[in-house]
């Protein structure tokens, strides 16, 4: 399962998502991407699973990349605790995602196979996606 080797804190604020993503929105790698279309925290076992389900409906076939890291710790408080006593502790590992991030890149597959293989990973996922392919000549 992903996670960081190392963090400078053990602890996060929980945060806001608002706005678009303006980072890590277009095609960088591959020829076929799923794009995010809702805000959401991804878990690193969603992640996983994605890229588990896109290997499997590919056969092992072209190259995939994953464009999202979990890096923000998510606490816990123990069951039936009192008010107060401080902040739990890290339980699970999630990446901030908001619209237009691109989760999953892939190539060297065709355009069906690369589509169904998203289509399967984006069931994966806790938001709405969306299959983009880059058009044009592909460089080598």
């Amino acid at each position: 399962m992903l996670s960081p080797k190392r963090t400078r804190f053990r602890k996060q604020h929980r945060g806001r998502m608002k706005g678009v993503s303006w980072r890590g929105n277009t095609i960088c790698f591959g020829r076929y991407a799923l794009q995010a279309l809702e805000p959401a925290w991804i878990t690193a076992r969603q992640i996983e699973a994605g890229r588990r389900a896109i290997t499997r409906s590919a056969r092992r076939g072209g190259k995939i990349w994953v464009r999202i890291f979990p890096d923000k710790p998510v606490t816990v408080r123990p069951t039936e605790t009192r008010m107060g006593s401080g902040k739990g502790s890290p339980e699970y590992w999630v990446s901030v995602v908001k619209p237009g991030r691109i989760l999953y890149e892939m190539s060297g597959v065709s355009k069906n196979v690369a589509k169904a293989a998203m289509q399967i990973a984006a069931c994966k996922m806790p938001i709405r996606t969306h299959f983009y392919f880059r058009t044009g000549k592909m460089e080598k």
